[in-house]
């Protein structure tokens, strides 16, 4: 990290010194981009490619073993994204290297998110406010992410533990286990994005928003406008656009497109399962785009939502199998073969001891909060009062719970540990 983020520091300053010849200004960036790519390249990559050496050819290579190390994905599309920016001139280059040590290596979001634009953070580094009703407003939302993490994330992946190595489970039961790691997933991630825009705003800085009630989508087009909005954009802005975006042919837009969701499931780790949920979203973006994108808008909105649910829900099914022989298997039992039940009284079972927990993550994971909250502010007198004073108690009462559960559990698992 220190010699990524010395790397495009000293390219932002030889950028802001070539300024008058374009030639080399390329050559800068495109030195800077080789050496960061390439580390991305060998520690999240290099097994995984001679894995793939290895299945192809005769001649058996030993696989590195290379260790991980933590962020990789984001800081370097963090740095990446600052020097293609002065490059840009989008922004200025950064005179203080520890200032911009600062951005790479910020604690809140280093680990999981959001992915930070150095613009967006620029005059903060050098002049921010830290004020009370910041702190406090940070603090809330800090503990709004650990009660998510903790109350909802690790209880419902719990339960899908339980389901995903369970043996003749119903077809239902198994679509209930999809459903189950697709809310840990999206609780888990956005706990940790709230945890770190909390942090952030207790500190003075203010990260984007990166999940905006994905689960509420009405298609895939709408579910990756809310879903990883840091990811999504870093992509359109610096992959999809340069190589045209839609503004060209059809082939050259499906290439464009496909060339995208390959790099976007590639970059959410070194396995095959990756690359083809990221080439399943992709050719289903263009299926909306060119097919029966209109049609959908037509639909009720509740036929909308179900149809975008059932896509990604299987979808995650693909991201979480990093072996093809588990995903089969597990997908064979989507479907009935070989002869399962439609109902079982396992689904009973599991949803009687997980009720409470199951209906907290669908409700919330619809924008039921900001709703509550906007008709608490537009109330007025004792009756607004005593609902905060309510609300206050019960999150001090969900605090000490989510406290004691980390305290008595050992199930905490960090789910975006590979990125």
């Amino acid at each position: 990290m220190l010699f990524s983020s010395f790397v495009d520091y000293l390219d932002g300053r030889l950028q802001e010194r070539f300024e008058g010849s374009i030639a080399k200004k390329r050559v800068s960036l495109a030195i800077a981009l080789i050496i960061n790519l390439s580390l991305l390249g060998y520690f999240k990559y290099a097994d995984f490619s001679v894995g793939i050496w290895n299945s192809l050819t005769p001649f058996d290579v030993k696989l590195p073993g290379v260790a991980l190390p933590v962020g990789i994905s984001f800081y370097t599309f963090q740095t990446v994204s600052y020097s293609i920016d002065v490059y840009k001139g989008r922004i200025k280059a950064e005179h203080n290297y520890f200032d911009y040590l600062t951005y790479v290596s910020m604690f809140p979001q280093l680990i999981a998110g959001p992915i930070v634009r150095f613009s967006t953070v620029q005059e903060e580094l050098h002049k921010r406010a830290i004020t009370e009703s910041g702190f406090v407003l940070g603090m809330k939302r800090f503990i709004i992410g650990l009660l998510r993490k903790v109350l909802i994330a690790n209880q419902i992946g719990a339960l899908w533990d339980t389901i995903r190595v369970a043996d003749g489970i119903s077809i239902v039961t198994a679509w209930l286990g999809l459903l189950c790691f697709t809310l840990q997933l999206y609780f888990d991630f956005s706990a940790y994005s709230d945890m770190a825009i909390g942090l952030g705003q207790m500190l003075g800085f203010n990260f984007p928003e990166n999940f905006v009630y994905p689960l509420s989508s009405v298609s895939i087009t709408d579910f990756w406008r809310r879903w990883h909005v840091s990811l999504s954009t870093w992509f359109r802005d610096y992959v999809y656009i340069p190589l045209g975006g839609n503004r060209v042919g059809m082939a050259k837009h499906l290439r464009n497109i496909f060339v995208v969701w390959f790099l976007t499931g590639l970059w959410h780790g070194a396995s095959w399962n990756f690359v083809l949920w990221g080439l399943y979203h992709g050719t289903l973006l263009t299926l909306e785009k060119y097919i029966w994108g209109n049609g959908l808008k037509k639909l009720p909105k509740v036929i909308q939502h179900l149809y975008a649910i059932i896509i990604v829900v299987f979808g995650f099914g693909i991201f979480t199998f990093d072996k093809l022989s588990e995903m089969g298997a597990y997908f064979v039992q989507l479907i009935g073969i070989p002869g399962n039940a439609f109902f079982g009284n396992e689904f009973f079972w599991y949803v009687g001891n997980y009720l409470p927990v199951l209906v907290a993550a669908i409700v919330l994971s619809f924008p039921v909060y900001p709703f509550i909250k906007k008709k608490v502010e537009e109330m007025s007198g004792a009756g607004r009062a005593a609902i905060k004073i309510a609300g206050a108690a019960l999150s001090v009462g969900l605090f000490v719970l989510a406290v004691s559960s980390l305290v008595r559990d050992t199930y905490n698992p960090f789910l975006y540990f590979r990125f």
